[in-house]
């Protein structure tokens, strides 16, 4: 079977989908394109400040999409082509873009604020207590899947962390000229896409060559920098031409693609187990996070982008255009792994690992293009490295409010205080405690519960939109269902690997599964208690 119709038949229905759906979803959420927005009510330029809608959907895409829609897509492969597409496109339209869309605009009703702020409104004290314990542990395993997966990358395509590496400053070059210089964006843009061009070719003439444990503390002192610097300096520039890359390896990868005509080798459904993954439910929907659904977006949604969104019109094409565009490139990434003969595909899994796949993969599609498969396979490892550098520093700026926010108190000249004031200190904790994780030894086995606790983390958010749906007295179904699945598929998987980790020796890892799956249950809880307090006061007030 030919590639080519899964790609373009994709595409059609996700565009039809973010017509219909995402219209009807908008209704649903009441858009007011003159309601003020919390960056321009509470604007500081540190963390809140208005941003043209290129420019957040540059962020927010860059930052939601990371190294997930390649990882995963590819390691679930192995069941078959077909259930991981269609998990993808259902997943993607019905599931993951309705939840990004609606985690950005209770935010944006709610000042702002991080989903632990909204539900200690909808839902109590307690509640915010446990999500936030819960999003700073997952957050943790955020930042050390990500850390390991860019550190292996600059070692095995040394010219991308030499690529990485001027671009980043290129990003604070970019920053400075369009916020504190007043140079348009449209030049400034050009200028920058230029530039990044140049970043890729001397990258290629000066590979830079370290070790996997050099890159790991290079990365993290990276990453502490990053995440306590104002927005403007590094993340809003080098978020938005992170997202000039991603088009250019989409266009690449599908104009490639379609020259090249490739023809699918591995079976559409290879069965219901798979020795190295397990049983196809739960593996399946935990594997494949990014591209179908994905927690870790409402994080970024309700922790950065809402403080910079410039009008609520522009909240459909932010919140759910961009989770749309991310199931198009796991679309891809899915494709460069099952063009290969399986035996082939699980050699280059467990030599290079998924990121290698996919970056060979679209390579080889850019020969069709007329560029050298080695500077295909190193434009791709580039624009990887980049994405996962974005959520990489993203996720320890998520990390750190969400400790901040745990300490916070009225309390003056207290450890407490401290610990809620000072950035730098919370930072700190927060990449100290990830790179213990790193150094751990376990490496990618992290990643099962990453993807568990992440779409635990997604069914928790869909708990939250339900509970401030309902508490409105509108309809929550849109968010009721898929909240429903999710928790299905994540608990099942948690007690799942939970077991599987304690019967191997891994406790580290079996206990924070464990202490992720109590922190839900409570959390579903007080969700349940406020439903029945906000029914229970509308039928006061009504009687």
């Amino acid at each position: 079977m030919n590639a080519i119709p899964l790609v373009i038949i994709s595409a059609v229905l996700i565009l039809i989908a973010y017509i219909t759906y995402g219209r009807f979803i908008a209704r649903k959420l009441g858009l007011d394109p003159k309601r003020e927005t919390p960056a321009h009510s509470l604007r500081d330029d540190v963390d809140y400040v208005p941003a043209k809608a290129p420019v957040l959907l540059g962020h927010h895409f860059a930052s939601i999409a990371g190294a997930g829609p390649i990882v995963g897509p590819i390691f679930a492969a192995a069941f078959g082509w077909l259930p991981v597409l269609l998990w993808l496109l259902i997943g993607g339209i019905f599931i993951g873009a309705v939840h990004d869309f609606s985690a950005l605009m209770v935010s944006v009703r709610h000042k702002g604020c991080s989903i632990g702020q909204v539900i200690e409104e909808q839902i109590g004290a307690r509640g915010k207590f446990f999500f936030l314990i819960f999003s700073w542990s997952a957050l943790i395993l955020v930042v050390a899947v990500f850390t390991i997966i860019v550190a292996q990358t600059f070692v095995k395509v040394p010219s991308a962390a030499t690529s990485s590496i001027l671009f980043i400053i290129l990003a604070i070059v970019f920053g400075f000229g369009v916020y504190n210089r007043g140079v348009s964006l449209l030049p400034a843009s050009i200028i920058g896409v230029v530039c990044l061009s140049g970043c890729l070719i001397i990258g290629l003439k000066f590979p830079l060559e370290l070790s996997y444990n050099t890159w790991v503390y290079l990365l993290l002192g990276y990453i502490f920098i990053a995440s306590v610097t104002p927005v403007w300096i590094l993340l809003q520039p080098r978020d938005y031409l992170n997202s000039f890359l991603l088009y250019a390896v989409l266009i690449a990868a599908v104009a490639g693609l379609i020259i090249a005509s490739p023809t699918i080798q591995m079976d559409a459904f290879s069965g219901f187990y798979d020795e190295k993954l397990g049983y196809l439910f739960p593996v399946l929907f935990v594997t494949v996070a990014c591209g179908a659904v994905s927690g870790f977006h409402s994080l970024v949604a309700s922790g950065t982008t809402a403080k910079q969104l410039n009008s609520e019109r522009d909240a459909k094409l932010i919140g759910y255009g961009s989770m749309l565009i991310e199931t198009i490139l796991a679309v891809i990434a899915l494709v460069t792994a099952v063009i290969m003969v399986r035996s082939d595909y699980m050699a280059m899994l467990e030599s290079a690992g998924p990121v290698a796949v996919f970056s060979s993969g679209v390579g080889g599609f850019m020969t069709h293009l007329g560029f050298s498969r080695e500077t295909g396979t190193s434009f791709v490892a580039l624009a990887v490295s980049a994405f996962a550098l974005t959520s990489l520093d993203t996720a320890t700026r998520l990390a750190r409010f969400a400790f901040q926010e745990f300490f916070k108190t009225d309390e003056t000249k207290t450890i407490r205080r401290t610990l809620h004031k000072n950035r730098f200190l919370a930072t700190a904790i927060t990449v100290f405690v990830a790179a213990l994780l790193v150094f751990s030894g376990s490496g990618m086995a992290i990643w099962p519960i990453f993807g568990s606790a992440n779409q635990l983390l997604a069914a928790l958010t869909f708990l939250t939109i339900a509970v401030w749906m309902i508490r409105q007295g509108k309809s929550a179904k849109f968010a009721l269902y898929p909240m429903i699945l999710m928790f299905a598929v994540t608990v099942t998987a948690l007690w799942q690997l939970v077991y599987k980790y304690y019967q191997s020796g891994g406790y580290v890892l079996a206990s924070a599964g464990l202490l992720l799956l109590i922190l839900a249950i409570f959390l579903v809880i007080e969700g349940y208690r406020s439903v029945k307090r906000g029914k229970v006061k509308r039928e006061v007030e009504v009687s």
